[in-house]
């Protein structure tokens, strides 16, 4: 599909085939809904600031995603499905215009039982916890923007978060149960996947199939205390958030480690974490507060901040500073940083980190999450980095990978490109067969731009 095919489009003659479905034509409303925070990285800057899409539709319900899927295919014209747009690779943004899909209005949840649930795509992550913990559960995994991100959305651009320490990552076995598409065929259809078959889908930036229900695992709702422990040294505290995470006794849901100076960025706890300490970042069960504190004594470390699960509730929410968003913080401090996304051999995961630690020093500042890969808590890494040049960052990535670690490249739109660093034939070939057109957010996948 070219842009002007795209500009020959009858648009008025298609939004009356959907008749019925809120429509959104207004261009500020448009762009405003063509954007994520690709923003973060100034490599994608100019290569997306000027990508919109041409209107937006809001299905209520399945029927109508297939009645677009229908219309869209009828005209040929791309579609990108958007959730909250909280992504940071530009999951979201159209790249050849067309028709940007929002799924707020699929927010329904079907139905919750012990450790399992049936949603709609649309669905808030905080709105579904607090309907889930009435009866004991909560989800078991979430962004850092749990606040606004969509279900549906972080199982289409997320890989991980807070309570990845226990349960590890989206991708793995037994973390997504189900999920119907819609399929963008000549006459599109639903299809369901269940078990393995739903990896096709999981984490493919919805460029084969358009999510409209998931069956999503629960985990048992604690009273989850906040608490930063400051350290002297990183070393230190980055060995702290290892014993943590291998501290099977101890329930947690987060260990975060930052070294200093980036807990400078935190304006919210500028009165809790001394000058020059680097600090730990935990949620942890109110009912293992004890042996946590023993752990940090072993460690040295000092309590410098604690809220109760209920006084937790008001106020800065912890959570919000970790992961990405203490990327967020820092550029709001400071728009000239950029990060990096690294995930350590766990053979010597933490003597690497002190190397790279030395090695770098302010020019790529420590920024470590704890999560469980393959049974063991491993240490990743979401590193500040003062950007000056594309090149001078490429060397940093570039050498990264030559001492073993491995990158997961933020500054990419391109799915493989990214994490994944291969082709997943089982995506591939699930999108020849639901997206013959290639009309799914196109030009995110390069397992079918090279396909031929």
């Amino acid at each position: 599909m070219t842009a002007t095919a795209i500009q020959s489009i009858d648009w008025d003659a298609f939004s009356s085939e959907l008749s019925g479905i809120e429509i959104i034509s207004d261009r500020a409303q448009v762009v405003k809904l063509s954007q994520d925070y690709y923003h973060f990285s100034p490599v994608l800057q100019p290569l997306l600031s000027d990508k919109t899409g041409d209107l937006v539709v809001r299905p209520a319900c399945e029927a109508e995603v297939l009645r677009i899927a229908a219309a869209c295919v009828k005209s040929k014209i791309p579609l990108t499905v958007r959730g909250a747009g909280t992504g940071n690779y530009g999951q979201c943004i159209p790249l050849n215009g067309g028709v940007i899909l929002d799924t707020s209005k699929m927010h329904s949840i079907r139905w919750i039982k012990p450790g399992l649930a049936c949603v709609e795509p649309g669905v808030k992550m905080s709105v579904f916890d607090k309907q889930a913990r009435e009866t004991g559960w909560e989800l078991r995994m979430v962004p850092s923007t749990y606040r606004t991100a969509t279900i549906g959305g972080f199982i289409g651009g997320g890989s991980g978060g807070i309570g990845s320490i226990t349960y590890g990552q989206l991708r793995d076995r037994g973390n997504l149960h189900a999920v119907r598409v819609v399929t963008m065929e000549d006459d599109p259809r639903v299809i369901e996947l269940r078990g393995d078959e739903v990896q096709k889908v999981n984490h493919a930036y919805g460029t084969n199939g358009i999510i409209t229900e998931l069956e999503i695992p629960l985990a048992p709702a604690y009273p989850w205390a906040e608490i930063i422990v400051a350290f002297d040294d990183f070393m230190t505290s980055a060995n702290f958030g290892q014993a943590l995470g291998e501290a099977d006794g101890i329930i947690k849901k987060l260990i975060c480690v930052c070294a200093w100076p980036i807990p400078a960025y935190f304006a919210a706890f500028r009165e809790d974490i001394p000058e020059g300490k680097h600090c730990a970042l935990l949620m942890v069960a109110e009912s293992c507060l004890e042996p946590l504190q023993d752990l940090v004594r072993e460690y040295g470390g000092t309590i410098c901040y604690q809220k109760n699960a209920q006084a937790a509730s008001k106020g800065a929410a912890l959570a919000e500073f970790t992961w990405n968003h203490t990327t967020l913080h820092a550029r709001s401090a400071d728009p000239s940083l950029t990060y990096l996304q690294t995930i350590f051999p766990p053979d010597r995961g933490l003597k690497l980190i002190e190397e790279l630690y030395n090695f770098y020093g302010d020019e790529v500042m420590m920024h470590l999450e704890f999560l469980r890969i393959n049974g063991r808590a491993i240490a990743a890494a979401l590193q500040i980095v003062r950007y000056t040049t594309e090149s001078r960052l490429n060397e940093i990535i570039r050498y990264h990978e030559e001492q073993g670690a491995m990158i997961a490249n933020p500054h990419t739109y391109i799915l493989e490109d990214g994490g994944m660093k291969s082709i997943n034939v089982e995506q591939l070939q699930f999108k020849e067969l639901v997206d013959p057109y290639g009309l799914l957010n196109p030009g995110k996948m390069r397992a079918w731009l090279e396909r031929d």
